[in-house]
């Protein structure tokens, strides 16, 4: 009986050992596969808190929304129009964040009603400081003797009237003045002259011939003040209460 004959596999390269092979070809590492992370309730609410933190410091430190209600800054503001509001502008307080630019002459203010609500806003241009003399004649103000330059300014026709058109005027009685303004206005006003007061402000509409303002019920106060408009953010006219309608050429309008 012949042996068995026994057959080794040859190796795959001639010359060239398994070992040698071996550390010749690098070995194959596992497929790497991203790990997805599913996004937790907890990081969404999380940036949540973050933008009302941030829209909550705006509104109370810095800006808040106000609607203009009247005519009587037209045509600077128009009814209808959505205004931001600078409050630190005129705090005076003096902070890291925004340090106040104060109140200067034909910056337009927002102020609570000295007169009758003070929850009502109103809004009118600074005309007087605290210290000047002011009077209006013939479609123009005098600061301190001096006319004002006002481009801001609208006469609308209408009929003459001696208290609004020659504003300080003592002899002519209008209806729409306060009794206790009438009143205060003959302690105030020497040789024709209005003189503001220390800490008031005299503020006047630029619809000069439609706005009830200083002339018809006084200064304001500086703590009744505000803030400061910058931007008009949305605007829209109702010809029918129930159908506005947008005015988006305002929209980002900065206010001057």
């Amino acid at each position: 009986m012949s042996e068995p004959i026994f057959v080794q596999d040859a190796p795959p390269h001639p010359g060239v050992s398994q070992d040698a092979l071996a550390e010749a070809i690098p070995p194959q590492r596992p497929e790497h596969r991203p790990h997805h992370h599913p996004v937790g309730v907890l990081p969404a609410i999380q940036s949540l808190l973050n933008v009302l933190i941030v829209a909550l410091f705006l509104i109370t430190f810095t800006v808040q929304p106000i609607r203009i209600p009247s005519s009587s800054m037209e045509p600077t503001l128009l009814v209808g129009d959505f205004l931001l509001l600078d409050r630190q502008a005129v705090s005076g307080d003096n902070t890291l964040w925004m340090p106040p630019t104060g109140i200067a002459r034909g910056d337009i203010v927002v102020f609570h009603d000295p007169i009758d609500d003070p929850s009502v806003h109103l809004v009118k241009r600074v005309i007087g400081l605290p210290g000047d003399r002011i009077r209006l004649r013939d479609n123009t103000v005098y600061v301190n003797d001096l006319p004002l330059k006002e481009p801001y300014a609208v006469y609308r026709p209408s009929l003459h009237d001696g208290f609004r058109d020659d504003f300080p005027n003592l002899s002519t009685m209008d209806a729409r003045v306060d009794p206790a303004w009438w009143i205060r206005l003959r302690n105030l006003v020497h040789d024709s002259q209005l003189t503001v007061p220390r800490g008031d402000f005299f503020v006047l509409g630029d619809n000069r011939n439609e706005s009830a303002d200083s002339r018809y019920w006084g200064f304001v106060p500086q703590n009744f003040i505000v803030g400061e408009p910058i931007l008009v953010y949305f605007s829209w006219r109702q010809p029918d209460p129930a159908q506005p309608i947008a005015r988006w050429e305002r929209t980002f309008h900065v206010v001057h």
